[in-house]
Protein backbone atom coordinates (compact mmCIF):
# COMPACT_ATOMS: atom_id res chain seq x y z
CA UNK A 1 0.00 0.00 0.00
CA UNK A 2 1.14 3.51 -0.84
CA UNK A 3 1.91 5.66 2.29
CA UNK A 4 -0.58 8.06 1.25
CA UNK A 5 -3.28 5.43 1.35
CA UNK A 6 -2.09 4.45 4.22
CA UNK A 7 -2.34 8.57 5.50
CA UNK A 8 -5.87 8.29 3.86
CA UNK A 9 -7.15 5.23 5.42
CA UNK A 10 -5.84 5.73 8.90
CA UNK A 11 -8.42 5.97 11.94
CA UNK A 12 -5.90 7.09 14.72
CA UNK A 13 -2.51 8.53 15.24
CA UNK A 14 0.26 6.87 12.77
CA UNK A 15 3.99 6.53 14.16
CA UNK A 16 6.33 5.48 11.15
CA UNK A 17 10.15 4.99 11.73
CA UNK A 18 13.41 5.37 9.79
CA UNK A 19 16.11 3.56 10.43
CA UNK A 20 19.62 2.80 8.69
CA UNK A 21 21.22 -0.37 7.14
CA UNK A 22 23.94 -2.19 9.24
CA UNK A 23 27.54 -1.53 8.33
CA UNK A 24 29.00 -3.43 5.58
CA UNK A 25 29.76 -7.22 6.68
CA UNK A 26 27.39 -6.66 9.06
CA UNK A 27 24.21 -8.59 10.00
CA UNK A 28 20.29 -8.26 8.50
CA UNK A 29 19.54 -9.92 11.93
CA UNK A 30 20.23 -6.21 13.75
CA UNK A 31 17.98 -4.60 11.69
CA UNK A 32 15.11 -7.33 11.68
CA UNK A 33 15.31 -7.15 15.54
CA UNK A 34 14.67 -3.48 16.02
CA UNK A 35 11.70 -4.15 13.65
CA UNK A 36 10.74 -6.84 16.14
CA UNK A 37 10.73 -4.52 18.84
CA UNK A 38 8.50 -2.07 16.67
CA UNK A 39 5.71 -4.20 15.70
CA UNK A 40 3.79 -4.01 18.66
CA UNK A 41 3.41 -1.13 17.79
CA UNK A 42 1.81 -1.54 14.51
CA UNK A 43 4.59 0.62 12.35
CA UNK A 44 2.54 1.52 9.41
CA UNK A 45 5.80 1.83 7.32
CA UNK A 46 9.48 2.10 7.92
CA UNK A 47 11.93 4.27 5.73
CA UNK A 48 15.80 2.34 5.31
CA UNK A 49 18.14 4.97 4.56
CA UNK A 50 20.59 4.73 1.86
CA UNK A 51 24.35 5.82 1.54
CA UNK A 52 26.70 6.25 -1.30
CA UNK A 53 30.14 4.89 -1.81
CA UNK A 54 32.63 6.52 0.65
CA UNK A 55 36.58 6.85 0.44
CA UNK A 56 39.59 6.35 3.01
CA UNK A 57 42.73 7.27 2.63
CA UNK A 58 45.81 5.16 3.45
CA UNK A 59 48.82 6.86 4.05
CA UNK A 60 51.78 4.90 2.29
CA UNK A 61 55.40 4.53 3.37
CA UNK A 62 56.50 7.41 0.77
CA UNK A 63 53.93 9.54 2.81
CA UNK A 64 51.59 9.78 -0.21
CA UNK A 65 47.79 8.62 -0.08
CA UNK A 66 46.08 5.99 -0.92
CA UNK A 67 42.48 6.13 -1.58
CA UNK A 68 40.33 2.68 -0.76
CA UNK A 69 36.80 2.96 -1.71
CA UNK A 70 34.15 1.72 0.21
CA UNK A 71 29.91 1.20 0.63
CA UNK A 72 29.66 1.95 4.60
CA UNK A 73 25.80 0.82 4.67
CA UNK A 74 24.60 -1.33 1.53
CA UNK A 75 21.90 -3.51 1.28
CA UNK A 76 18.80 -0.63 1.33
CA UNK A 77 16.33 -2.66 -1.69
CA UNK A 78 17.23 -6.20 0.63
CA UNK A 79 16.24 -4.63 3.77
CA UNK A 80 13.48 -2.93 2.53
CA UNK A 81 12.14 -6.62 0.86
CA UNK A 82 12.91 -8.51 4.00
CA UNK A 83 11.39 -6.16 6.22
CA UNK A 84 8.26 -6.47 3.75
CA UNK A 85 8.35 -10.26 3.43
CA UNK A 86 8.39 -11.44 7.03
CA UNK A 87 6.50 -8.39 8.65
CA UNK A 88 4.46 -7.41 6.53
CA UNK A 89 4.92 -3.69 6.95
CA UNK A 90 5.38 -1.78 3.88
CA UNK A 91 8.62 0.05 3.47
CA UNK A 92 10.31 2.91 2.09
CA UNK A 93 13.98 2.87 0.21
CA UNK A 94 15.43 6.14 0.24
CA UNK A 95 17.05 6.30 -3.52
CA UNK A 96 19.94 9.33 -3.70
CA UNK A 97 21.05 11.61 -6.66
CA UNK A 98 24.40 11.89 -5.08
CA UNK A 99 27.03 9.04 -5.24
CA UNK A 100 24.10 7.38 -8.25
CA UNK A 101 23.81 7.71 -12.05
CA UNK A 102 20.45 7.70 -13.31
CA UNK A 103 21.25 4.00 -15.51
CA UNK A 104 21.38 2.66 -11.86
CA UNK A 105 18.98 4.61 -10.54
CA UNK A 106 15.97 2.98 -13.14
CA UNK A 107 17.41 -0.12 -12.51
CA UNK A 108 17.05 0.49 -8.58
CA UNK A 109 13.24 1.21 -9.18
CA UNK A 110 12.63 -1.61 -11.38
CA UNK A 111 13.67 -3.59 -8.46
CA UNK A 112 12.01 -2.29 -6.80
CA UNK A 113 8.96 -2.64 -8.76
CA UNK A 114 9.27 -6.35 -9.28
CA UNK A 115 9.88 -6.64 -5.27
CA UNK A 116 6.06 -5.10 -5.06
CA UNK A 117 7.84 -2.17 -2.93
CA UNK A 118 5.35 0.65 -3.77
CA UNK A 119 6.97 3.92 -1.74
CA UNK A 120 10.11 5.59 -2.57
CA UNK A 121 12.05 8.84 -1.04
CA UNK A 122 13.40 10.81 -3.19
CA UNK A 123 17.00 12.79 -1.92
CA UNK A 124 19.40 14.80 -3.53
CA UNK A 125 21.48 13.28 -0.58
CA UNK A 126 24.95 14.22 1.59
CA UNK A 127 28.01 15.68 -0.53
CA UNK A 128 30.17 12.22 -0.90
CA UNK A 129 33.99 12.45 0.09
CA UNK A 130 34.53 10.15 -2.72
CA UNK A 131 33.49 11.66 -6.19
CA UNK A 132 32.89 8.36 -8.32
CA UNK A 133 33.71 8.93 -12.06
CA UNK A 134 30.64 9.66 -14.66
CA UNK A 135 31.52 6.89 -17.65
CA UNK A 136 30.58 9.45 -20.91
CA UNK A 137 26.98 7.20 -21.55
CA UNK A 138 25.70 7.71 -18.10
CA UNK A 139 24.23 10.67 -16.73
CA UNK A 140 23.32 11.84 -13.15
CA UNK A 141 20.03 13.66 -11.27
CA UNK A 142 21.63 16.82 -9.85
CA UNK A 143 18.63 18.32 -7.66
CA UNK A 144 16.17 15.90 -5.94
CA UNK A 145 13.68 17.59 -7.88
CA UNK A 146 15.46 15.96 -10.76
CA UNK A 147 14.88 12.59 -9.45
CA UNK A 148 11.51 12.99 -8.77
CA UNK A 149 10.95 13.76 -12.47
CA UNK A 150 12.62 10.43 -13.03
CA UNK A 151 10.26 8.60 -10.96
CA UNK A 152 7.55 9.94 -12.28
CA UNK A 153 8.62 9.44 -15.75
CA UNK A 154 9.15 5.71 -14.83
CA UNK A 155 4.90 5.78 -13.64
CA UNK A 156 4.00 7.02 -16.24
CA UNK A 157 5.87 4.28 -18.77
CA UNK A 158 8.72 6.20 -20.12
CA UNK A 159 12.36 4.99 -19.29
CA UNK A 160 15.68 6.46 -20.13
CA UNK A 161 15.82 4.30 -23.34
CA UNK A 162 12.61 3.29 -25.43
CA UNK A 163 11.43 -0.45 -24.14
CA UNK A 164 9.53 -2.56 -25.67
CA UNK A 165 6.56 -3.36 -23.79
CA UNK A 166 7.90 -1.47 -20.84
CA UNK A 167 5.47 -1.66 -17.45
CA UNK A 168 4.81 1.71 -15.89
CA UNK A 169 5.63 1.51 -12.26
CA UNK A 170 3.40 2.98 -9.88
CA UNK A 171 5.78 4.62 -6.87
CA UNK A 172 4.39 6.86 -4.55
CA UNK A 173 7.05 9.49 -3.66
CA UNK A 174 7.83 11.03 -0.61
CA UNK A 175 10.41 14.05 -0.39
CA UNK A 176 11.94 15.82 2.34
CA UNK A 177 11.17 19.00 3.72
CA UNK A 178 13.08 21.16 5.92
CA UNK A 179 11.07 23.34 8.58
CA UNK A 180 14.35 25.25 9.75
CA UNK A 181 15.35 25.71 5.66
CA UNK A 182 18.33 23.62 4.37
CA UNK A 183 21.32 25.09 5.41
CA UNK A 184 22.19 26.04 1.43
CA UNK A 185 19.17 28.52 1.31
CA UNK A 186 19.11 31.43 1.63
CA UNK A 187 15.96 31.88 3.30
CA UNK A 188 12.89 29.99 4.25
CA UNK A 189 10.82 31.39 1.55
CA UNK A 190 13.45 30.10 -1.24
CA UNK A 191 13.45 26.75 0.67
CA UNK A 192 9.42 26.20 0.19
CA UNK A 193 9.43 27.53 -3.70
CA UNK A 194 12.25 24.73 -4.36
CA UNK A 195 9.68 22.19 -2.44
CA UNK A 196 6.90 23.51 -4.55
CA UNK A 197 9.12 22.76 -7.74
CA UNK A 198 9.44 19.01 -6.15
CA UNK A 199 5.71 18.18 -5.38
CA UNK A 200 4.85 20.02 -8.83
CA UNK A 201 7.30 17.43 -10.59
CA UNK A 202 5.80 14.42 -8.92
CA UNK A 203 6.22 13.62 -5.68
CA UNK A 204 2.79 12.88 -3.36
CA UNK A 205 4.10 13.58 0.62
CA UNK A 206 6.74 15.56 2.44
CA UNK A 207 8.44 14.55 5.58
CA UNK A 208 10.02 16.66 7.42
CA UNK A 209 13.65 16.97 8.92
CA UNK A 210 14.00 16.37 12.83
CA UNK A 211 13.07 19.61 14.71
CA UNK A 212 12.96 20.30 18.54
CA UNK A 213 10.76 23.25 18.56
CA UNK A 214 7.15 22.30 17.27
CA UNK A 215 6.67 25.82 16.29
CA UNK A 216 9.25 25.61 13.68
CA UNK A 217 6.70 22.83 12.21
CA UNK A 218 3.47 24.60 12.28
CA UNK A 219 4.92 27.99 10.93
CA UNK A 220 6.26 25.54 7.67
CA UNK A 221 3.06 24.05 7.22
CA UNK A 222 1.14 27.44 7.15
CA UNK A 223 3.71 28.64 4.90
CA UNK A 224 3.70 25.23 2.94
CA UNK A 225 0.30 26.04 2.52
CA UNK A 226 0.15 29.42 1.16
CA UNK A 227 1.93 28.72 -1.87
CA UNK A 228 -0.10 25.70 -2.46
CA UNK A 229 1.95 23.19 -1.33
CA UNK A 230 -1.50 20.71 0.00
CA UNK A 231 0.41 17.24 0.11
CA UNK A 232 0.64 15.85 3.39
CA UNK A 233 3.54 17.21 5.47
CA UNK A 234 4.89 14.26 8.16
CA UNK A 235 6.81 15.46 10.86
CA UNK A 236 10.10 13.79 11.99
CA UNK A 237 11.02 13.83 15.58
CA UNK A 238 14.86 12.77 16.72
CA UNK A 239 14.74 11.74 20.96
CA UNK A 240 17.97 13.34 21.89
CA UNK A 241 19.70 10.68 24.14
CA UNK A 242 23.04 12.10 25.10
CA UNK A 243 24.84 15.15 25.68
CA UNK A 244 26.56 14.50 22.65
CA UNK A 245 23.97 15.12 20.75
CA UNK A 246 23.65 18.95 21.82
CA UNK A 247 26.64 19.30 19.56
CA UNK A 248 26.22 16.06 17.20
CA UNK A 249 22.71 17.02 15.59
CA UNK A 250 22.71 20.91 14.87
CA UNK A 251 26.50 20.53 13.06
CA UNK A 252 25.07 17.38 11.29
CA UNK A 253 21.75 18.35 10.66
CA UNK A 254 21.73 21.99 10.76
CA UNK A 255 19.17 22.78 13.00
CA UNK A 256 18.11 24.60 16.94
CA UNK A 257 18.12 22.60 20.01
CA UNK A 258 15.40 24.44 22.70
CA UNK A 259 17.27 26.92 25.74
CA UNK A 260 15.07 24.83 28.01
CA UNK A 261 16.29 21.51 26.24
CA UNK A 262 20.22 22.38 26.60
CA UNK A 263 20.07 24.14 29.59
CA UNK A 264 18.05 20.73 31.69
CA UNK A 265 20.39 18.49 29.51
CA UNK A 266 23.51 20.14 30.61
CA UNK A 267 22.76 20.27 34.19
CA UNK A 268 21.87 16.33 34.05
CA UNK A 269 24.14 13.62 35.09
CA UNK A 270 25.40 11.63 31.91
CA UNK A 271 22.92 8.41 33.08
CA UNK A 272 19.20 10.68 33.47
CA UNK A 273 19.76 12.58 29.85
CA UNK A 274 17.80 9.87 27.75
CA UNK A 275 15.11 10.80 30.32
CA UNK A 276 15.43 14.47 29.67
CA UNK A 277 15.00 13.59 26.18
CA UNK A 278 12.32 10.67 26.28
CA UNK A 279 10.00 13.40 28.11
CA UNK A 280 10.73 16.09 25.54
CA UNK A 281 9.92 13.67 22.83
CA UNK A 282 6.42 12.86 24.20
CA UNK A 283 5.57 16.35 24.25
CA UNK A 284 6.40 17.18 21.23
CA UNK A 285 4.57 14.41 19.91
CA UNK A 286 1.35 14.95 21.96
CA UNK A 287 1.15 18.71 20.91
CA UNK A 288 1.81 17.37 17.11
CA UNK A 289 -1.32 14.96 17.51
CA UNK A 290 -3.72 17.16 19.25
CA UNK A 291 -2.83 19.67 16.12
CA UNK A 292 -3.69 16.89 13.74
CA UNK A 293 -0.54 15.97 11.85
CA UNK A 294 -1.14 12.97 9.46
CA UNK A 295 1.55 10.82 11.29
CA UNK A 296 4.62 11.30 13.44
CA UNK A 297 8.00 9.70 12.10
CA UNK A 298 10.69 8.90 14.55
CA UNK A 299 14.49 8.75 13.05
CA UNK A 300 15.66 5.75 15.41
CA UNK A 301 18.68 4.36 13.54
CA UNK A 302 19.34 1.03 15.20
CA UNK A 303 18.00 1.48 18.78
CA UNK A 304 13.96 1.08 19.22
CA UNK A 305 13.80 0.80 23.36
CA UNK A 306 13.76 4.81 23.61
CA UNK A 307 10.73 5.01 20.81
CA UNK A 308 8.89 2.31 22.77
CA UNK A 309 8.90 4.26 25.54
CA UNK A 310 7.12 7.27 24.10
CA UNK A 311 4.78 5.24 21.57
CA UNK A 312 4.17 3.48 24.54
CA UNK A 313 2.85 6.60 26.43
CA UNK A 314 0.73 8.26 23.34
CA UNK A 315 -0.55 4.80 23.08
CA UNK A 316 -2.51 5.56 26.73
CA UNK A 317 -3.16 8.89 26.19
CA UNK A 318 -4.55 8.53 22.84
Amino acid sequence: MKVVEILEQATGPLISYEIIPPRRGGSLDEVLAVVEELMPFDPPFIDVTSHAAEVEYEQLPDGTLRPRVKRKRPGTIGICAAIKSRFGVETVPHLLCRGFTREETEDALIELHYLGIQNVMALRGDSPNYQKPIPPDRTVNEYAVDLVRQIANMNRGIYLEPLEDAVPTDFCIGVAGYPEKHFEAPNLTWDIMNLKRKIEAGAHYVTTQMFFDNRHYFRFVERCREVGINVPIIPGLKILTSKRHLQLLPSRFHIEIPEELVAEVEAAKLEHVPEIGIAWARRQAEELLEAGVPCIHFYIMLRADYVREVVAYLRKIA
